[in-house]
């Protein structure tokens, strides 16, 4: 059998193209395909000004793929993870509670970067491996497997055959549609704002998630900006709220954002433009089928809480490589297959329940019910055994 690639890519996002690159590195050939060009630089239109926080287990991916030393200069350290409840008469801070990284490790909890930064050094990366192709402007349209292979249809008319399709092309997938896979979505009637904030105290490295009703507040430390201290935002509210701050003017906006943030990090002052996004909990009905994986948004979105997203889908990339690299001739049949579903297909269950949780209780408009959340804090954190147990999790230890 003549493949073209040993692997083709539907959807060239920060997933993406982490996974062609990774794959690549692994001796694999590679085609990654996304309809939309690639935005490389902040200030152009179209840019992803979220930002996206590595954990541990991730650095180690990148680093296997050769991407790391790319990231490192422009990556912000997370030492401490601090939560903040406000959820009082008036936006102060009444329980605040660290989580501190030299607890469990040497090393930080993770790295936060800008997603256009990252999606220009993940680009550079790609060049630099003669196995692996980025074509931007064509998406997979068709998808026909057989035992041994899959064919995709692209929208330049041309067809592939591979031996492995990877469905990373989001939550409306049209390859996991094409396989005829169903997902369950849970819609929370939230949205987030997220922008990032230069701020008149320093940030000291401590990822800040602010609790009062709506949603978390939430600050993520990035490098200095033209000399002073700056963050990412991730606001998430209430739609209607959410849509009511994005149509501020940047005077009204910023009067509302220092009030939510409590001054935590004394006056902060927009650096960005804002971006809305919906924000939905959702996952595939199953992770396989015939030649083809899901993972990333494809196979399921979590609120942007605790930076579970992106890693895990690099969880699902790590489970990938290793079952490929251990029998490089299996890749993409139904061995390694069903051995991606029973490995994933738990731990995405009961991280997107745990994280389901988390952002119902952050929402809670009833102060005697925010008093219990305070309350709720406090008593977790007293224990260190606990506090322990859950920051291993949340860097994705089972």
């Amino acid at each position: 059998m003549a493949y073209e690639y040993d692997v083709v890519i539907s959807g060239g996002g920060i997933a993406g193209l982490t996974a062609t690159a990774a794959f690549a590195a692994q001796g694999f050939s590679v085609l990654c395909v996304d309809p939309t060009p690639p935005v490389t630089q902040g200030n152009s239109d179209g840019a992803d000004l979220r930002t996206t926080a590595f954990l541990q287990p991730a650095k180690a991916i990148l680093e296997h793929a050769g991407i790391w030393p790319h990231l490192a200069p422009h990556a912000a350290a997370l030492h401490t993870m601090r939560i903040v409840d406000a959820g009082g008469e008036t936006p102060e801070p009444r329980v605040v509670r660290d989580f501190k990284s030299n607890e469990i490790s040497d090393l930080p909890f993770g790295w936060n970067l800008p997603n256009w930064l990252l999606r220009r050094e993940l680009l550079n990366r790609i060049g630099q491996l003669p196995n692996a192709t980025f074509r931007s402007g064509i998406s997979t349209t068709k998808l026909f497997t057989r035992t041994n292979e899959a064919r995709v249809r692209l929208t330049d008319g041309s067809q592939i055959c591979c031996r492995l399709l990877l469905a990373c092309d989001g939550r409306l997938s049209p390859m996991r549609e094409a396989a005829g896979i169903g997902v369950k979505t849970t819609r929370y009637g939230q949205k987030a704002v997220t922008f990032a904030v230069t701020h008149t105290r320093p940030h000291e490295n401590i990822s800040t998630e602010i609790h009062r009703s709506g949603g978390p507040f939430t600050l993520v430390p990035l490098p200095d900006h033209n000399g002073l201290p700056c963050s990412a935002v991730v606001w998430m509210e209430r739609s209607t709220r959410a849509d009511e701050l994005a149509l501020l003017d940047n005077e009204a906006f910023e009067t509302e954002m220092n009030w939510r943030a409590c001054d935590v990090l004394g006056t902060m002052s927009l650096v960005t433009r804002r971006s809305l996004w919906p924000i939905i909990s959702q996952s595939a009905d199953h992770l396989v089928s015939e030649r083809l994986a899901l993972m990333a948004e494809a196979a399921h979105v979590v609120p942007p809480i605790g930076a579970q997203g992106l890693n895990m889908s690099l969880a699902d990339l790590a489970t990938l490589l290793d079952l490929a690299c251990k029998d490089p001739a299996q890749l993409g049949d139904q061995t390694m297959l069903d051995s991606y579903q029973r490995a994933r297909h738990k731990d995405i269950a009961i991280r997107r329940a745990g994280i389901d949780f988390l952002n119902r209780a952050s929402m809670i408009e009833a102060r005697p019910l925010r008093d219990l959340r305070a309350a709720g804090l406090s008593t977790l954190y007293a224990m260190p055994q606990v506090r322990q147990m859950l920051m291993q999790m949340g860097l994705g230890a089972r």
